[in-house]
């Protein structure tokens, strides 16, 4: 059977398998002989099902092949015919050894005649043999032991006991990939078409006067996702897995193809009374590799080819998308930073640089002379700068006092800052790293020195085995070490036999691991464990190559040089561990090592001939160029900001330029304009310098205090007032903290004229309040749910006023019905008034799960058909959300204060989590932390494991004094994944889920003083929404959540006073890609659209919110 055929083979068990099919399942195996479910057998053999045990094994082996195989059946038929004997069924024993044990006379006859002795004895344990054998239980046991170790010695069940690791679902896949390039042939696609077969091709047959239809809206991402067919799957289920939810190790790839070298030995079986010959037991000894994950197939056309590229913007594998219109396909080479901005003198030669992974603007820099130095490059002013120093010369080792003795002189080799922008790590080309923790614009205290390395430390970055922000280091000592944050090391790799270069820790699904490359051009991998290098393989040039994943880190890159002065930038096939491919544009010769960097996910740069090169990441061919006005060195370093809006590149006299896009020009032009008018208006604020320092930069948490032993810890700031350095004055009322704390730069929206609104047409109905709100991923419509279960959705369409079809305040949209007519009506209980209405919307749009008080329904968002229901009560469902890597995965908040994770698939509930007092009302997931976040009326927050499931801590928000902990809590994440926004009547808080604790808090005050009603992020997360029950809005920073502009209800409703006085958000949400756009749904149901005014573009003027920076100008700074 060719390899193709047998790969089917596994694609059919795996579906077999999902479907349960356990019967057929275990009978392909055994016909294919391609996978031998040691699981299964084991079940089998416990059981004493010895007639399926033999003809299943059967399918892999027979009696004879060879020893282990006649070894494996006399054991099996020797315990049955002890078994027979123990139950004293001598005639049973009788038949067992004429039929069964007697082909092994030929081989061993004394044997054959010392178990016929046995039916003599009363008792068959009177043998001295088997005087230590127990009852039948323990004597499977025993016997499954042997079997184990002689089927994995068996040669001829190797590569058959593991089972290749397939994505979930990956039959499915490959069927919804097929449809999907059927329906891209098609003459005449429809938006929606209706798939009804697989036994023949898929073709839309045209309507009467059809005509080509308008591309499908794309959702968020840089290059959007059109929206899908339903996949196969149970029950006509419409939930496709995850793309990344199967493979256990995302390395496998690699190890399957890795060098001989690196694999792990077998261990040799016991030894046995049937004797191994001497070349059988060289079998054992012989090393094998894991078994690989489907390779690409060989024969890929043009065709092929093109699909993959249009496949490869999607967010998932397992959806089937249609394809993008040509013009969004790619990223425009217009978004690459090409115009220099400004020139900066640094005073020394700068070797590494990085930029804060928020505060879009701020630089770290590492220099020659060992000093390292913080930009704020939007003002060109060097914030920080701190030479070289050795904290504590006693705690080094003599080596590197010997050496430093010899040579004073020490460079730096590496900046980088840690993910959370708190601390800087800093690597030395001698033995040492410096940590620092960053407190504020002026402010980097030293918080570790470790001797980390005989020789230089070639590299540093951070990462987060077990959860742990831990630092990596390697260095000319050829090893790797983690170390934990108070200077422990946790983990010594050895194996490189060279100095190590680089190092590029990464993590797929719940693998953390770490490639490095060193001097001798090999490249390893390791998982945080002692077992060793996985993978050995040769970097092109085979000398220093440095790794980089692209942002989403779905792809691999490396560059490096050889030492003939070739240089090599190529892509990486993971799931082979093989070169996918190269890209060309190097010059021959280049005296040094070629540095490189990515972006956006679809642009790679480097610096070479005293220029800056640029590819796109799908075009091997050089995108283009520039020289940044001159003034580079030959192979000039070069790094992006984290939104790739600007790049920092070296000059050959000792300094950087910054180079940007429009983007970045204007966030540059913003930080200067805001500098000038803050240098011009007095500040009439009396708060203590300690505040002030403490809330210059928003981005950053405030540090208590760091030592050698304690990682920083963060300070709750409330209402943008550090609390320590409130402590420090004397007792103030909150009144007067809030007096003195009030933005002088706060945005007032009063009049209708400062922002554009539009009311939904058809959602006015006093007696259904609107009770959720969400804009489809698209960005193309609205979902609202009514307070009496019935959904409503409205839907933009391309036209001449609105060519992206995008929602906006300056178009009425459609309410949107499908041909039949239908409503989608959720199941409801006699009692309405105490239903708690909750809804989620799938990924692709197509689906939408809701409830409100009754069971959960399942509708197309197509047909407004119910596809499904669910989980009836009592008790009742009162919120929803879909696992974020995996939408067969469901987390149902109840009213009885439990979280049930359900599985549609299968219709199974897999667990029932318990931490709340009172009902939930508020699911959120990190996939970076593996947390869910649950909130519930009893004003509690619980922390989620979503490995285990089990609860890690469980915190009750800080309410006022007198207040009782009861009422709505919201929790909602930022986009970082790591801190979470939550609201309740009483306040807004933002909490870090990495350390599970309140970073800052905001209650309500002055213009905003009534109970909150509802809050949530922007979709770039650098505002926060949040409505009143007295109609008002606040616009907020997000990382401080100062109030940054006021929306009254007299900008956006229109109905007199007398009538509205009861008339308020009951929820707000904001657009998924427009990050200044909101909607609201009110009390009357009606549902409004939000947005500033064309003159204005933005709620808040004052801050870049496209890059999350806080500018100089305020107040409390």
């Amino acid at each position: 059977m060719s390899s193709l055929s047998r790969e089917l083979v596994f694609l059919i068990l795996q579906f077999l398998e999902e479907e349960k099919f356990k019967e057929t399942v275990h009978k392909l195996e055994q016909e294919s002989g391609f996978f031998f479910n040691m699981k299964y057998f084991e079940e089998q053999a416990l059981a004493g099902e010895w007639d399926e045990v033999e003809k299943y094994l059967s399918g892999f082996t027979k009696v004879d092949d060879n020893r282990y195989s006649m070894k494996i059946f006399f054991e099996i038929r020797k315990q049955k015919y002890l078994e027979a004997l123990d139950r004293h069924d001598r005639a049973k024993a009788v038949e067992i050894l004429v039929k069964d044990l007697k082909v092994f006379a030929t081989f061993n006859e004394e044997l054959y005649k010392e178990i016929t002795q046995l039916l003599t004895l009363e008792n068959f344990r009177e043998n001295e043999q088997l005087s230590k054998y127990g009852d039948t239980k323990s004597a499977r046991s025993i016997m499954l032991v042997e079997l184990k170790k002689l089927i994995e010695a068996n040669p001829l069940y190797r590569e058959k006991l593991s089972f290749p690791p397939l994505k979930a679902s990956r039959l499915r896949t490959l069927i919804n990939q097929s449809l999907n390039w059927q329906h891209q042939l098609c003459k005449n696609p429809r938006p929606n078409p209706d798939i009804k077969t697989l036994f023949t091709d898929h073709t839309c047959s045209p309507a009467n006067g059809a005509r080509a239809p308008t591309p499908v809206t794309l959702p968020i991402a840089a290059v959007a996702k059109p929206s899908t067919y339903a996949p196969l799957g149970a029950h006509g289920g419409p939930f496709p897995p995850t793309a990344v939810s199967a493979n256990a190790n995302p390395l496998a790839g690699w190890m399957a193809n890795a060098n001989p070298s690196s694999s792990v030995q077998s261990p040799v079986v016991a030894a046995s009374s049937l004797p191994l010959p001497p070349n059988q037991v060289s079998v054992l000894k012989h090393p094998r590799t894991s078994s690989n994950a489907l390779a690409m197939m060989d024969y890929q056309s043009t065709e092929h080819e093109q699909l993959m590229k249009r496949l490869r913007s999607a967010p998932s594998g397992d959806e089937v998308t249609y394809p993008a219109p040509p013009q969004q396909a790619s990223a425009s080479p217009d978004e690459l930073p090409r115009t220099v901005a400004c020139t900066i003198h640094q005073g020394s030669t700068v070797i590494s640089m990085d930029f804060h992974p928020s505060h879009q603007t701020l630089l770290a820099v590492g220099c020659s002379n060992g000093e390292i130095a913080l930009w704020e490059v939007g003002l060109r002013e060097k914030r920080v700068s701190k030479p070289f120093k050795i904290c504590d010369m006693a705690a080094c080792s003599v080596l590197f006092q010997g050496a430093i003795v010899k040579d004073p002189s020490i460079s730096v080799s590496r900046v980088s800052w840690s993910p959370d922008g708190n601390l800087i790590g800093v690597a030395f080309t001698k033995h040492l790293i410096h940590l620092y923790a960053y407190h504020g614009p002026n402010d980097l205290r030293q918080h570790l020195e470790i001797d980390a390395h005989v020789g230089g430390v070639n590299d540093l970055a951070f990462s987060y085995p077990n959860k742990q922000l831990c630092v990596v280091t390697c260095g000319d000592d050829k090893l790797i070490k983690v170390w934990d944050l108070a200077g422990r090391k946790i983990f010594n790799f050895e194996g490189h036999e060279a100095p190590v270069y680089s190092i590029c820790p990464h993590h797929k699904e719940n693998i953390q691991f770490i490639f490095s490359t060193a001097v001798d051009g090999k490249i390893k991998a390791w998982l945080y464990d002692n077992v060793g290098s996985r993978v050995d393989y040769d970097a092109p040039g085979q000398w220093c190559t440095r790794m980089l994943y692209s942002a989403d880190g779905s792809r691999l890159f490396s560059c490096g040089t050889s030492k003939e002065g070739d240089s090599f930038l190529v892509e990486w096939n993971e799931s082979e561990g093989a070169i996918k491919r190269t890209y060309s544009g190097f010059r021959k010769k280049s005296a040094g090592v070629v540095q490189f960097d990515t972006t956006r996910n679809h642009f790679l740069a480097a610096g070479e001939e005293n220029q800056i090169k640029f590819w796109d990441m799908d075009n091997i061919n050089v995108l283009g160029s520039t020289d940044a006005d001159g003034g580079l060195p030959n192979l000039p370093r070069l790094r992006f900001n984290k939104d790739g809006t600007m790049l920092v590149v070296t000059t050959a006299d000792n300094g950087f330029k910054i180079l940007a896009n429009a983007d970045g020009l204007r966030t540059l032009r913003t930080i200067e304009t805001r500098s000038y008018e803050a240098s011009r208006a007095p500040t009439e604020m009396k708060v203590s310098s300690s505040a002030m320092v403490g809330n210059i930069n928003p981005v950053i948490t405030k540090v208590e205090r760091v030592d050698r032993s304690s990682p920083a810890r963060p300070t709750p700031i409330i209402n943008g007032v550090d609390p320590i350095s409130r402590g420090v004055e004397r007792q103030r009322s909150l009144d007067d903290v809030s007096d003195k704390t009030k933005p002088s730069d706060l945005v007032e929206i009063v009049e209708r004229v400062q922002c554009r609104a539009v009311t939904m047409p058809d959602s006015t109905d006093p007696a259904n309040k609107v009770a959720r709100l969400l804009y489809t991923n698209s960005g193309t419509g609205i979902l609202a749910l009514g307070s009496n279960g019935v959904q409503k959705l409205w839907k933009w369409s391309r036209s001449e006023q609105n060519p992206s079809g995008k929602a906006t305040a300056s178009v009425v949209p459609q309410h949107w019905l499908p041909s039949s007519g239908l409503v989608m009506t959720n199941d409801v209980p006699e009692n309405l008034e105490e239903a708690v209405p909750c809804v989620a919307l799938s990924k692709n749009d197509s689906y939408v799960m809701s409830a409100c008080g009754g069971k959960v329904s399942l509708f197309n968002m197509m047909t407004f058909k119910v596809m499904t229901t669910f989980m009836p009560p009592p008790p009742a469902s009162t919120f929803l959300a879909f696992h974020p890597q995996d939408n067969n995965i469901i987390a149902i908040g109840m009213e009885d204060s439990t979280i049930h994770i359900y599985n549609v698939r299968v219709d199974e509930v897999k667990t029932k989590l318990k931490g709340h007092h009172k009902c939930i009302t508020g699911l959120a997931f990190s996939t970076n932390l593996n947390v869910l976040v649950s909130s519930g009326a009893d004003a509690q927050l619980c922390f989620w494991s979503t490995e285990s499931w089990e609860k890690r801590k469980s915190v009750t928000i800080q309410l006022p004094a007198g207040k009782a902990p009861v009422g709505d809590t919201r929790v909602q994440f930022h986009s970082d994944q790591i801190r979470f926004l939550v609201c309740h009547e009483t306040q807004l808080a933002v909490y870090d889920a990495s350390k599970m604790e309140r970073i800052r808090q905001w209650v309500p005050q002055d213009v905003l003083s009534a109970p909150i009603s509802c809050a949530t992020y922007s979709c770039n997360s650098q505002l926060v929404y949040a409505s009143f029950t007295d109609s008002n809005i606040g616009v907020f920073d997000a990382d401080n959540l100062r109030l940054r502009c006021h929306i009254s209800p007299s900008a956006y409703l229109y109905q007199a006073l007398s009538n509205s006085q009861t008339l308020y958000p009951v929820v707000i949400t904001a657009h998924p890609q427009e990050p200044n756009q909101l909607a609201v749904g009110l009390t009357d149901g009606s549902v409004k659209v939000i947005e500033p005014s064309d003159s204005e573009g933005k709620w808040v003027a004052a801050v870049a919110v496209d890059n999350g920076i806080q500018t100089a100008n305020n107040p409390a700074s």
